[in-house]
């Protein structure tokens, strides 16, 4: 099997393996963008003069072919094609003959691979903001129904003031709803184009038109000068892993509120059957495990957070491959959060406050009283607290 760097010498069969990881299974979700973005970068060449006619109708159209096949299941990247980049042009070159070998032309698989990962993190991002804008929405809707529904507010696990179901709904719709514009915000590190920076130090010689594939691939800007490309690495996919951890914090504490209402010492609200699991012991029992593990998987996407800060925090400027690192927690970080934005707006349109199980104890509108007492009697507030505390010793 020859890979795009091969120069004819035998590989150790260890090697390509450990170098390979599983970085061969991720690039499967960037086959559709690594497609977008050479067909992007093909047309360039034709423009410069750079790529007959013929050929970028041939590259192009086998491209095409090539990416239908694999979102259809015909074929995967394995093991022995090392990445992504080299299934699609030994797929390429397979299908269209010589042709398939003009496409590289003034291109690294360094900026080649960043390019179709920064295609697929704007839209992931995008994704996942509009998941936590529904959460927001179901937040919103559950406030509406069930607005007049009195709740104790809670301050070091005690009740402390009067609030409501609209009121502690709204609070975490507007928290989710920031997490949301958190998430869009990272896309002015994603939208930048890297695609022409090659191995981190251009073409000059080539006289490449990096505009020309920046709008082609509508990227905002192209990111200059080419030498900041590679040491940019990392830190938009950071950034998307900490608005990932913020929105799961918020998941996690809004579930951790569902979870203590629905003991049954609380007994506030009903959870949807549908939503619930059973005991493979007791058979009274439904177990909230959805929102357990929304609660718990705050923690794994902490985990893919540091995990991204730490490969790239030390690396020396220029293309390092402890970069290809980054896919394998910036990935799952992605997928556990739309997970969790996705089941969370499917179960909260069943959540149901139960009103006569919510009890408010009578000491709840003790800053109240106080507040009547300063308007009436024109007292000072530190006065009003201790005479409405004293009725409350013991």
């Amino acid at each position: 099997m020859s890979r795009l760097w091969d120069k004819g010498t035998p590989l150790d069969e260890r090697v390509l393996q450990f170098t390979a990881g599983e970085d061969y299974g991720l690039d499967e979700r960037l086959v559709r963008y690594d497609v977008q973005a050479s067909i992007a970068h093909a047309e360039m060449l034709h423009e410069r003069g750079l790529l007959e006619a013929t050929d970028l109708e041939a590259i192009r159209d086998g491209l095409n072919h090539i990416a239908v096949e694999h979102a259809a299941g015909q074929w995967k990247i394995t093991l022995e094609d090392e990445d992504g980049q080299t299934a699609l042009e030994k797929r390429l070159t397979a299908r269209i003959g010589e042709a398939g070998g003009r496409v590289h032309l003034g291109r690294s698989r360094n900026d080649q691979v960043l390019t179709a990962l920064r295609l697929y993190l704007r839209d992931a991002a995008v994704q996942l903001a509009e998941g936590a804008d529904k959460v927001a929405a179901e937040l919103d809707a559950l406030g509406e129904r069930q607005k007049d529904v009195a709740l104790p507010g809670y301050t070091h696990m005690q009740q402390a003031m009067p609030s409501s179901v609209a009121l502690w709904a709204g609070g975490f719709a507007t928290e989710v709803r920031d997490d949301a514009t958190g998430l869009r915000g990272v896309l002015r590190r994603i939208d930048r184009s890297p695609l022409g920076s090659a191995a981190g130090y251009g073409a000059p010689s080539l006289g490449l038109d990096r505009e020309l594939t920046r709008a082609k691939l509508d990227f905002a800007e192209v990111q200059e000068p080419v030498t900041s490309v590679q040491i940019s690495r990392g830190k938009a996919e950071s950034q998307l892993l900490f608005e990932i951890a913020l929105t799961m914090q918020d998941l996690g504490r809004l579930s951790s509120d569902l979870l203590l209402f629905y003991t049954q010492e609380f007994a506030f609200v009903k959870l949807p059957d549908a939503f619930t699991t059973g005991s493979s012991i007791m058979p009274q029992k439904r177990n909230p495990d959805v929102f357990e593990l929304v609660r718990g998987r705050t923690a794994s996407a902490h985990g893919c957070l540091m995990e991204a800060l730490g490969i790239f925090a030390k690396l020396p400027s220029g293309y390092q491959r402890d970069l290809q690192l980054l896919k394998a927690p910036l990935f799952r970080g992605i997928d556990l959060c739309h997970q969790a934005l996705d089941i969370v707006a499917a179960a909260l349109p069943a959540v149901a406050f139960n009103p006569e199980r919510i009890t408010l104890d009578p000491s709840i509108r003790a800053a109240d009283e106080a507040y009547a007492l300063v308007k009436s009697e024109g007292i000072p507030f530190r006065e009003a607290y201790r005479r409405v505390g004293a009725r409350f010793k013991g």
